[in-house]
């Protein structure tokens, strides 16, 4: 494993205390959350007492005002390796805080903030639906204008922290003409018409609560509108940059951890008279992986500082999401195939690593998603080609 020159002394420090932290409070659980498709949520209240809520947020709120992302990357590291990720800590501080944090107002921060901060309060975001995933503008969840208040009508799907959520960021669309004039909404647990699905049964990812959400007319005061209601689309992209960097943290992690647990195994497990690591077919493919995951952290870790300076870009973003989530299926597939039998069994970690790997490649867009992305940032975009040739043919 290379040496990484991107944290100093004090993220190293932070590194450890986050560490003791998942190994006393959260590690011993793990097996208890799976088994009940749920996190206590006395977990988040024990991180927001450590200070790993919404760090970013300024110390009036309780927060501790920490704008360098190499804190967040360092807790999504250590999830991967001392946790859990079905703990969705960071979707709650620095996946759906964030629009609190940068739309909301001074009055909806003081409400909203502390209680998030200090764990009480957990976040969710609903974008996603039965017939709109990855396309924001196909979502058909509307708010209705009503002069003092909106009328929330429409549902989510497979929203994570859907059944311990209690303040969502819910996506609608506010004119019914216009696909890209989009409200962000402040949906509170309680609310007249706001009611949650099943927790829904997953490949992977057991322990995180992922629910359907529903909304029958739910009565949305303006004080619950995030920023200018018909600019929610922009709102969303602007974020959705850091979404897949955090991502792209995640997998790059989740692979390390896959081949450090096959590293042990393949140690110790011996077959024909000696290890099965000694063998050349294990020994290269454990090359490739130590060489691609090096690779991909380097490539990340510069994501990580440019994203500090403001440089990260949509396109770029995208290419690290898909390049680590599809690295991340690949280890996991090869760990497990070198873990042999044993690796199909849930009491060996690769077996869960494995399947929690799969969605990488699906949420926070896709990866055929991620693809078009950056092919329209190389200019090859087919529906400015299409506009262009119907322009020629009319001259």
């Amino acid at each position: 494993m290379m040496e990484r020159k991107i944290f100093d002394t004090e993220h190293e420090i932070f590194r450890d205390s986050v560490s003791r932290f998942l190994q006393a409070e959260i590690k011993p659980n793990i097996d208890r959350w799976h088994e009940a498709g749920i996190v206590d949520r006395e977990a988040f209240r024990k991180a927001g007492e450590h200070g790993l809520c919404l760090m970013w947020a300024e110390e009036a709120y309780g927060g501790l005002g920490v704008q360098d992302f190499r804190y967040e990357q360092i807790i999504i590291e250590q999830m991967a390796h001392d946790g859990d990720p079905g703990f969705g800590l960071p979707l709650h501080s620095r996946l759906v805080g964030p629009y609190l944090g940068a739309l909301g107002t001074p009055e909806q921060k003081a409400r909203f903030l502390p209680g998030c901060i200090s764990g009480e309060t957990i976040l969710g975001i609903a974008m996603s639906e039965p017939g709109a995933g990855s396309d924001v503008a196909g979502i058909r969840t509307r708010a209705d204008d009503r002069d003092d208040h909106f009328v929330l009508n429409g549902s989510k799907t497979y929203i994570s922290n859907g059944i311990n959520g209690d303040l969502f960021v819910v996506a609608a669309r506010t004119d019914a003409n216009n696909p890209h004039c989009i409200g962000l909404f402040l949906v509170e647990r309680g609310m007249d018409g706001f009611r949650r699905g099943r927790n829904l049964k997953k490949l992977g990812l057991k322990a995180q609560d992922t629910a359907e959400l529903f909304f029958d007319d739910v009565r949305i005061p303006k004080d619950n509108v995030l920023g200018d209601p018909r600019k929610g689309f922009y709102y969303l992209m602007q974020f959705l940059a850091e979404e897949r960097l955090i991502v792209a943290c995640g997998c790059v992690a989740a692979a390390e951890a896959a081949l450090q647990a096959t590293l042990e195994y393949v140690r110790e497990r011996h077959a024909f008279g000696r290890p099965v690591g000694m063998f050349q077919n294990s020994r290269f493919k454990l090359a490739d992986m130590r060489t691609r995951i090096d690779v991909a952290q380097t490539f990340v870790d510069r994501l990580v500082m440019d994203h500090n300076e403001g440089k990260l870009t949509a396109e770029v973003a995208a290419e690290g999401k898909v390049f680590c989530s599809e690295l991340e299926g690949w280890v996991t597939d090869e760990c497990l195939q070198l873990h042999g039998g044993a690796g199909y069994m849930d009491e060996y970690p690769i077996s869960r690593m494995y399947a929690n790997a799969r969605v990488s490649r699906i949420y926070a867009g896709s990866s055929e998603i991620m693809r078009e992305i950056i092919a329209r940032g190389m200019g090859l975009d087919p529906r400015a080609a299409s506009a262009a040739s119907e322009q020629r043919k009319r001259a």
